[in-house]
């Protein structure tokens, strides 16, 4: 990867629809890499629908790979709309994740390069909803996807699980794999009253099935800077939550919702588009993060976080809006519950 001071190609002259395979990358992230292999496995995640996950895993895992980021991006959503909006049509003869969860297929024959670059795919398909009726009777039903991962997860610096939009056994393998949950909020009120449920499985799921889950950061998406409305539930979001929300805030933007017609993730549709520059500044917070876990451990990097914690719990009390039990609300990329440790919480 290309470092601080390099000077970097301009993009006046490029097209709207963009090559996916580029010999120099269109965008400069200027970070430190120091090259180290993070293998993170991030589950996109909530139980609400239609909060942008898949826009999220698509249009995260094509700017992590031009960051030069070996990245694996799994489609755990029967709709299989992570799929399509990578250039892969509906093809009934096609290995998927069923194969791999139900009939112990090896992930090899299954993953698939995409047209990007460092960016490769594990797909789905409709089969995959019975996939959640047959592990029923399975053992240890709920970590057939960690089992499986762990035999790739050493390829990969990080490894995207787009979730279906239900708390069903799909999520929670997906859950149970991950080492930290990325929670899409839509800019609406509604998103307000779903965020305490949401958190309060996190917080069961940590005690029952996954002991290291965290949280790495709630992402604010179909932002409008027009509307009073989305303002207000950012500025609320941020009040409660503190520095667990992304600076980044992905907006309402035609380009993004055109991409995946196109079979293309935004930022090689419309390179200049808003939402191909919110993602890719996304991409730059989730590495940022990575790197400072590598350094110093996973804790939050703004020690003002527990300031915030404090701060959200009354805020929300004074609000009305139920956070939950434990104060979970508070916590850092890396507690999903409330603890004695101290800590402060992408």
């Amino acid at each position: 990867m290309e470092h601080e001071g390099t000077e970097f190609r301009s993009f006046r002259s490029v097209s709207r629809e963009t090559y996916c395979i580029l010999q120099k990358h269109p965008v400069d992230f200027r970070f430190a890499s120091g090259g180290f292999s993070l293998a993170r496995i991030i589950a996109v995640s909530n139980q609400k629908g239609g909060v942008g996950k898949t826009t999220t895993a698509v249009n995260l895992g094509a700017s992590l790979a031009i960051a030069e980021k070996r990245t694996l991006v799994i489609d755990c959503d029967p709709q299989s709309n992570t799929t399509s909006a990578l250039g892969f049509p509906k093809d009934p003869a096609r290995r998927t994740l069923y194969q791999s969860l139900i009939l112990e297929e090896p992930l090899d024959r299954i993953i698939l390069r995409t047209q990007v670059e460092a960016l490769d795919i594990i797909p789905s398909d409709k089969n995959l909803a019975g996939a959640a009726v047959e592990l029923v009777s399975a053992d240890s039903r709920e970590f057939r996807l960690k089992s499986t991962l762990q035999t790739i997860q050493d390829r990969y610096e990080f490894i995207l699980i787009d979730s279906p939009p239900a708390l069903d056994l799909l999520t929670l393998n997906a859950l149970a794999a991950a080492d930290s949950v990325l929670i899409p909020i839509q800019c609406e009120y509604l998103a307000l009253e779903g965020v305490s449920e949401l958190l309060d499985t996190l917080m069961r799921l940590r005690r029952t099935i996954n002991p290291s889950l965290a949280i790495e950061g709630i992402l604010l998406t179909m932002y409008d800077d027009r509307t009073t409305l989305s303002k207000q539930v950012a500025a609320d979001l941020r009040s409660f939550f503190g520095s667990q929300v992304f600076e980044s805030v992905i907006p309402r933007n035609v380009r993004l919702a055109e991409a995946p017609s196109h079979g293309k993730p935004v930022i090689f549709y419309d390179i200049h588009s808003k939402g191909a520059e919110s993602y890719i500044q996304l991409a730059k917070e989730v590495i940022s993060n990575a790197e400072k876990r590598a350094g110093q451990g996973v804790r939050r990097a703004d020690s003002g976080a527990g300031a915030a914690a404090a701060a959200a719990a009354a805020g929300a009390t004074s609000s009305g809006v139920d956070l939950g039990s434990g104060g979970s609300a508070g916590n850092v990329p890396g507690d999903v519950d409330g603890d004695d440790s101290g800590r402060t919480e992408g």
